[in-house]
């Protein structure tokens, strides 16, 4: 009989609720076991709890809601449920909680104690949660953590989803934890059905073979896929990518950068330039383009390469730099240039190549044709090998092979120039000064002989097999000639200014590197691609807004004599900080071609 009378009161209280005039749908009650009114808690409070065969059921506005007590306040419709509490939105929101509150007013609710927020693709648990239906926004600011199965596990201090947008928005302390990295970061924007993570802030995402630091970016976590701007760079191993822009893929190794690219080389304390770079680490392969520099650090000395295109392969240990195209290499007491440059670091070997489909009668043949500088000595050919002592970092000696030719001007006439040449030319250095030079096979000489004074005793011509040179204070100090077939010294006016050059005399002086800035003296100005990125951080909404505290003041208005419930476990606004970010100016594209 009691159950029958119980039933018979919730009846009828549902039918008076559903008779009652309103604007807006109030709550419902469909289910209790038993039902009564509790004076003691307040007045027109009534209190429902669960039998042996269902939990108390209530829905409003397609909102179902159990548990196994409640209590309903009529005036102000507002409901408190105990003990495990389940509500369910639709056929993709469930949540779990040990008790909520909720106002069928303000269509606010507030759950604590083991709150488990499931959605088709995410999982959300917090201690506390507060849900606003009108907006449907779900907030958290006691730390919560989302599971997703394919992109691992987010945590935050701070924590919305936008239920129509199926938008996380995680703030404060982020830690995205993957099998195969870890991301950290101030603000993460995160739509778990297609993956997608927006950065912002310093953030960093840490993997067994990469690290990646950004201000700003864009993560695909089921793709594993990314984009980074600001202050962004990847750490692959031994080497740091950093530039205004860097994509990266994780399943291929693979990162591009875009404008004003700097590639760092930890291990062998180099770095490259540039505007547009890929590097494959399974590779060990760099290339890089547009004002492509390379930088390495030679005896306390810097050593720079450039050319259209740079591009470095092989492990720390047996790297190889090739630069072609206009290639140009520049130190402090040597510069070249030729069509291509090969460096082997392992061994210390430079070779300054002239590409075999030009020829001499290509009209660009002459300017890609290897040359050297070294002090006041040119030195040309069709290939020109330098090498260095590894463990000294100094130059040791050098092989010009092919049309080897060796010029230096005189010191006091206008237009004498000591001339050497031969088939092949091998000059020994010390102290990165040439010394000693041999050239071999049809070797040829014109020379501006001066005694102590510098006054010009004569002009020597000869020919011979081979012949040997020591050079002493860059100056030839001593020629000896082997298998000689023919010399002599000629008095200046004796000897004919049309027969002072010998054939293939090639004068490049005015090519001549003497700066960092000369290297770049022959490029065509480069625009770079405009970076557009992500949009500007937008500051995340206040849970309690205008139109929240509006909904809450009316609500109020049902029962003046009484506390407004609806009013009641609010959460506090949340004190954010600026996002934090380093700004940098921005390199210009002129500047040492970086």
């Amino acid at each position: 009989m009691n159950k029958i009378r119980n039933l018979i009161l919730i009846s009828s209280f549902c039918y008076t609720l559903m008779l009652f005039p309103q604007k807006q749908q109030r709550i419902v009650i469909e289910y209790a076991g038993i039902g009564y009114s509790d004076e003691a808690i307040e007045e027109g409070a009534r209190v429902f709890l669960r039998d042996e065969s269902q939990q108390v059921h209530f829905i409003h506005a397609g909102v179902d809601m159990w548990c196994d007590k409640a209590i309903y306040y009529e005036d102000q419709d507002f409901i408190e449920a105990f003990s495990n509490v389940v509500i369910k939105q639709g056929d993709s929101i469930n949540m779990v909680a040990k008790y909520v509150e909720y106002s069928g007013k303000t269509a606010l609710a507030y759950a604590r104690g083991n709150v488990v927020l499931t959605e088709p693709q995410s999982v959300l648990t917090t201690d506390k949660l507060y849900y606003d239906r009108t907006r449907q926004l779900a907030y958290y600011n006691t730390k919560g953590k989302v599971v997703r199965d394919s992109s691992g596990t987010i945590t935050s201090q701070i924590g919305r989803y936008y239920m129509n947008a199926k938008k996380y928005q995680f703030t404060k302390d982020v830690v995205l934890v993957n099998p195969d990295y870890t991301l950290n970061t101030e603000r993460l924007d995160f739509f778990p059905d297609n993956g997608h993570a927006y950065l912002f802030g310093p953030s960093t995402i840490v993997g067994e073979e990469s690290k990646i630091y950004t201000e700003r970016g864009f993560y695909d976590t089921k793709s594993n896929k990314g984009h980074f701007q600001r202050n962004a760079k990847i750490n692959y191993d031994n080497r740091i990518i950093e530039g205004d822009s860097l994509y990266f893929d994780r399943n291929r190794s693979f990162a591009s950068a875009t404008n004003n690219i700097t590639v760092t080389d930890t291990i062998n304390n180099s770095l490259v330039k540039g505007h547009y770079a890929e590097v494959w680490r399974n590779k060990d392969s760099l290339f890089i383009t547009k004002r492509a520099l390379a930088i390495t650090v030679q005896d306390r000395d810097s050593v720079y390469l450039h050319a259209d295109t740079l591009m470095v392969t092989g492990k720390a240990d047996n790297r190889i730099t090739r630069a072609y195209y206009k290639a140009r290499l520049y130190k402090s007491d040597l510069a070249g240039k030729a069509d291509s440059i090969n460096v082997d670091h392992k061994r210390g070997l430079t070779k300054f190549i002239n590409l075999g489909r030009y020829n001499t009668a290509d009209v660009f043949a002459a300017a890609r044709k290897p040359v050297l500088w070294n002090l006041d000595n040119q030195m040309t050919g069709d290939t020109i090998h330098l090498i260095s002592n590894v463990k000294t970092e100094k130059l040791d000696s050098l092989k010009v092979f092919n049309n080897a030719f060796l010029v230096s001007k005189d010191t006091i006439s206008d237009d004498g120039y000591n001339q050497i040449k031969g088939q092949r030319l091998i000059g020994l250095f010390r102290d990165n000064e040439l010394y000693n030079v041999d050239v071999i096979k049809n070797a040829e000489t014109i020379r501006y002989l001066r005694n102590e004074d510098n006054d010009l005793i004569g002009i020597q011509k000869s020919k011979s097999g081979s012949l040997n040179i020591q050079i002493v204070d860059q100056t030839i100090d001593e020629v000896r000639f082997i298998n000689q077939i023919d010399g002599n010294i000629y008095p200046e006016p004796d000897f004919p200014k049309s027969g002072r050059k010998l054939r293939g005399f090639d004068w490049r002086g005015a090519e001549r590197l003497n700066s960092i800035e000369d290297l770049f003296k022959d490029d065509q100005p480069i625009e770079l691609p405009t970076i557009r990125g992500l949009k500007d951080y937008v500051p995340p909404e206040d849970f309690i807004d205008n139109s929240v505290t509006e909904r809450i003041k009316e609500a109020g208005k049902s029962a003046p004599n009484k506390p407004n419930k609806a009013a009641r476990n609010l959460p506090k606004k949340a004190a954010l900080k600026p996002l934090k970010q380093t700004v940098k100016k921005s390199k210009t594209a002129e500047k040492n071609g970086g």
